[in-house]
């Protein structure tokens, strides 16, 4: 099984070098177009009905797809299937082995991009029960924090992770779903800055997280509108 993130946007040339300004390289540069920071791929892909989420591939999802019709509808489209959990985050199922040469590309190694040490995608979700049933369905395994709590991980088996995050619980603009970068303190103003050298649009300077009222973290968006959370913890 692998994960990857699935970006749509409309226009090629212009998420390309929103990537490539932040040093994401390019894995594959056609059908599909795959961009990396080390640990996270990503696909940008200009279809018309192609919508912001992730898309997992290995051969047969069919007993996943029995037990998810329970829990929510399913759609079949070429290759697979496609549903969404209350985040509103579409899920793409393809029923394929992923192709696209990715050496060096994983969850343990240090990422050479821009925005720093990816951590996963987070998303906000209206039901933490029913996002938390669909994901362990899908093979993903819990981690760090509880539904009760109002923060809880969830990984597959390499290493891809979600945070699902309860209502109400950041004070800040969100995305569904939003790339989540942690940097540390002393690393994240200096991201920051590499970031505003680059004339790259902020969506949101926050300082609510900061007592002296200081911009320590922002929150970015792809031509797709994919948030990336540019996060010092």
């Amino acid at each position: 099984m692998t994960t990857i993130i699935h970006t749509p946007t409309n226009n090629l040339e212009n998420s390309l070098s929103f990537y490539k300004q932040l040093k994401f390289e390019v894995l594959s540069e056609a059908d599909p177009v795959v961009v990396t920071d080390g640990k996270a791929m990503v696909e940008i892909n200009p279809d018309r009905y192609a919508r912001a989420g992730v898309k997992s591939f290995k051969e047969s999802w069919a007993a996943e797809v029995a037990a998810m019709e329970k829990l929510t509808k399913v759609t079949p489209i070429d290759g697979g299937y496609v549903l969404s959990d209350p985040s509103g985050v579409w899920i793409y199922l393809m029923e394929q082995e992923w192709e696209i040469a990715t050496v060096g590309v994983t969850m343990e190694n240090p990422c050479f991009g821009i925005p720093g040490n990816f951590m996963g995608l987070s998303l906000e979700t209206t039901d933490m029960d029913a996002s938390a049933t669909l994901w362990q369905t899908l093979g993903f395994e819990k981690g760090m924090g509880s539904v009760e709590q109002g923060w809880v991980t969830y990984a597959d088996a390499g290493g891809f992770g979600i945070s699902l995050m309860k209502p109400l619980m950041c004070p800040h603009l969100f995305f569904n779903p939003s790339f989540t970068y942690f940097n540390g303190k002393e690393n994240n103003p200096i991201i920051i800055d590499k970031i505003r050298a680059l004339d790259i649009p902020i969506a949101e300077e926050i300082t609510h997280f900061n007592k002296e009222g200081i911009v320590d973290n922002i929150i970015i968006r792809d031509p797709g509108g994919y948030g990336f959370f540019i996060f010092n913890d």
